[in-house]
């Protein structure tokens, strides 16, 4: 049985419907992504599976509970870090850690979290004197505190820099292993392609898309690009002649050529049998920031949506 399954979910504010009719599941050790523009719907969605807001209509449950029954059983089972949070000023990191490691009847040792999320220095440090970078830090640490079958985290590398965000992935990556589920929001595609079993697409509220990052990135209908310093000097119609290669472009010393998925074979043969070589080369297939333009575009949206509900 799934850890989370969601069934027409529904929330309006009068006459503006945020979150229309999603409907989706997560199985237990899975790292489930959802991604979407801003003013999506996302986080609307996920305070309603976590019982923060009360949902119009629709099914959810978690680890087996409905949340707007708002049980001690399903508060214990769920952590949840949000985009904004806030302690009492005067209250230090590892204070915050150990008070709330004792509502829960086997919490994650507090010393590994401090350590694990970068945090040992600040330990004794008041909540108000955190960076905004280091505040997100000790949110995660607080919505996995408890040991919980399920963590919904928001944004949660938002404000961190590109060392802490992966101390913050390898974490994540070893929460997989012990059974945990997570339901992670992100906008950083890097992050969910390293990341998520399966993602799920929201663009007004409506799911748009959903698959395996892997899944997404190909299902883009893009060139294959890529760039290189020629050895030498030659005429860049040796390469716009070739049948895989669409376009040809030289910037400085670089040149870059889109075409198939064969125009990097095509090229480095063609440049081999003129005696040349392709230097510091660089390949860009379609991505999930690809998949994700392509989706959530003002054009694509709307046929993306309908298909999504075939």
């Amino acid at each position: 049985m799934p850890v989370i399954e969601v069934t027409g979910l529904r929330k309006a504010y009068g006459p503006r419907v945020v979150v229309d009719d999603v409907s989706f599941s997560v199985e237990q050790g899975e790292i489930f992504g959802v991604l979407g523009p801003n003013g999506a719907g996302k986080t609307t969605m996920v305070e309603c599976i976590g019982g923060l807001r009360q949902r119009d209509a629709g099914s959810v449950r978690v680890a087996g509970m409905d949340p707007a029954e708002e049980s001690v059983a399903f508060r214990t089972a769920l952590g949840i870090q949000l985009q904004e949070s806030r302690l009492p000023d005067k209250m230090r990191v590892e204070e915050a850690l150990h008070l709330y490691a004792s509502f829960y009847p086997e919490p994650h040792d507090p010393a590994n979290l401090l350590e694990r999320l970068g945090l040992v220095d600040q330990r004794n440090t008041y909540f108000a004197k955190l960076s905004g970078g280091q505040k997100q830090r000790l949110s995660v640490a607080l919505a996995l505190v408890g040991n919980p079958r399920v963590a919904i985290l928001d944004e949660l590398t938002t404000g961190l820099d590109p060392v802490a965000r992966r101390e913050v992935w390898e974490l994540l990556e070893d929460l997989r292993g012990t059974g945990v589920t997570l339901l992670l929001v992100s906008h950083f595609m890097e992050e969910a392609e390293r990341l998520c079993d399966r993602v799920i697409v929201i663009d007004r509220g409506r799911i748009i898309a959903a698959d395996t990052p892997e899944g997404l990135a190909g299902s883009v209908q893009a060139d294959q690009r890529m760039s290189f310093i020629p050895s030498g000097p030659f005429d860049l119609a040796l390469l716009q002649a070739l049948p895989d290669v669409h376009a040809v472009s030289s910037t400085a010393d670089r040149v870059t050529v889109t075409g198939t998925d064969n125009v990097t074979s095509a090229v480095i043969i063609a440049l081999h049998e003129r005696g040349l070589s392709a230097g510091r080369l660089r390949v860009d297939q379609p991505s999930l920031d690809d998949a994700f333009v392509a989706l959530t575009s003002d054009d694509a949206a709307p046929v993306a949506a309908a298909e999504a509900e075939r």
